[in-house]
């Protein structure tokens, strides 16, 4: 199962500088690249984002899901977990 970018991902990362590409790793959604060099694989496969909620269950789930995971992942310190907040979310 691939991942298809959503256009909200690919605006998220151009504002980050960087570029996504569905995911070579095993249950993960995207890899994250700076230039050639990858930086992170990231996202969960089987697990919805933000752009998955809108699109299937529209914005009012969607904001609601977003504060949530937000809420939960609030300490990530690590760059696949801040890389996910902002592409994904």
């Amino acid at each position: 199962m691939t991942y298809k970018i959503q256009p909200y991902t690919q605006a998220q990362a151009k504002k980050l500088g960087v570029s996504v590409r569905p995911s070579a790793a095993t249950g993960k959604k995207l890899d994250v690249f700076r230039g050639d060099k990858k930086i992170a694989s990231i996202g969960a496969l089987g697990m919805n984002d933000y752009p998955t909620y809108l699109k299937e269950q529209g914005k009012v789930v969607a904001e609601e899901r977003r504060r949530l995971y937000k809420l939960r992942h609030a300490k990530d310190k690590g760059v696949a977990g801040r890389l996910a907040s902002a592409l994904l979310w």
